[in-house]
């Protein structure tokens, strides 16, 4: 675990101070939101082996983050990712055996994982290309806003991989439906924004000019907000996929009395009792 993390005796450390080697990550003058940006645009912003392995990493060592609250996660140049470089990591893949096609294929899994287990709200703002690996970050976020002009392209059937590909088969039909998900993972054709809008991928859309002011909005809302109750909502939607009708009752029973004991639910009912804003502290 690195200093920006977390002590070896265990204890929180901000992030304001990370040092990213493969994208751009920078904090919000309060501290409460992390943007990471990925940065190679004269190449659309591919991912390689390792800024695979670097985001992954982030986003485990965000579970110690004392101060993020929440996370905008967008692209350099006007497109968000154009997916694995092919130059970079499909061509050296062509040529590995099995054992190590495998170690591939479960890190870049471990990343979605990263991604779900992280407690932050993740708002990916999307424009122009989001395909491939980029087009599953995209999915593996909280919450999707987009420009009406990006392009999401879960294409891996257009280089002989299945659509099966960093739990693509079983997201993407929880959040378009089943029959959306398999023609996009059959046909590996573009979904147009206004589809994506439609469909309940994406929340929003906005201009251009104004997409990543309106993701940045949209993460200070819930930075502002209940943080602490947010990471359990979190929790909860990905927890209870694999649950039944009881479990999932039972679950959010706990969940809701845990966020019951802490400050901020007596801060709120002062605050309303007081007819002003409550300020959460996320204990």
């Amino acid at each position: 675990m690195s200093d920006a993390t977390v002590s070896m005796a265990g204890h929180l450390k901000p992030f304001r101070d990370y040092q990213a080697k493969h994208f751009v990550w920078e904090v919000s003058e309060d501290g409460r939101v992390g943007a990471l940006r990925l940065n190679r645009p004269e190449r659309k912003n591919p991912l390689t082996f390792e800024s695979y392995a670097e985001l992954r990493d982030l986003f485990r060592d965000l579970a110690y983050a004392s101060d993020i609250r929440a996370i905008v996660l967008t692209g350099a140049g006007g497109n968000f990712s154009s997916g694995g470089d092919v130059f970079e990591i499909i061509e050296p893949l062509t040529k590995m055996p099995m054992p190590e096609l495998l170690a591939f294929t479960r890190m870049t899994g471990d990343l979605v994982k990263a991604m779900k287990k992280c407690p932050q709200p993740i708002v990916a703002a999307v424009e122009g290309i989001c395909a491939g690996a980029g087009a599953i970050l995209a999915m593996a976020s909280d919450l999707r806003l987009a420009t009406p002009e990006a392009k999401t392209a879960f294409l891996f059937t257009r280089v002989g991989l299945a659509g099966a590909d960093m739990g693509a088969c079983g997201i993407l039909p929880r959040i378009i439906g089943q029959g959306r998900a398999a023609e996009l993972l059959f046909t590996g054709r573009s979904m147009t924004a206004d589809e994506g809008h439609a469909w309940g991928f994406y929340n929003a859309l906005h201009a251009s000019d104004a997409l990543e002011a309106e993701a940045l909005k949209l993460a200070h809302s819930l930075a502002d907000g209940p943080w602490f109750a947010h990471t359990m909502t979190k929790t909860m939607l990905n927890q209870e996929w694999a649950m039944g009708l009881d479990e999932m009752i039972e679950s959010e029973a706990q969940a809701q009395a845990i966020c019951m004991a802490t400050r901020d639910f007596r801060r709120a009912f002062e605050a309303f009792a007081e007819k002003r804003k409550p300020v959460f502290e996320g204990n």
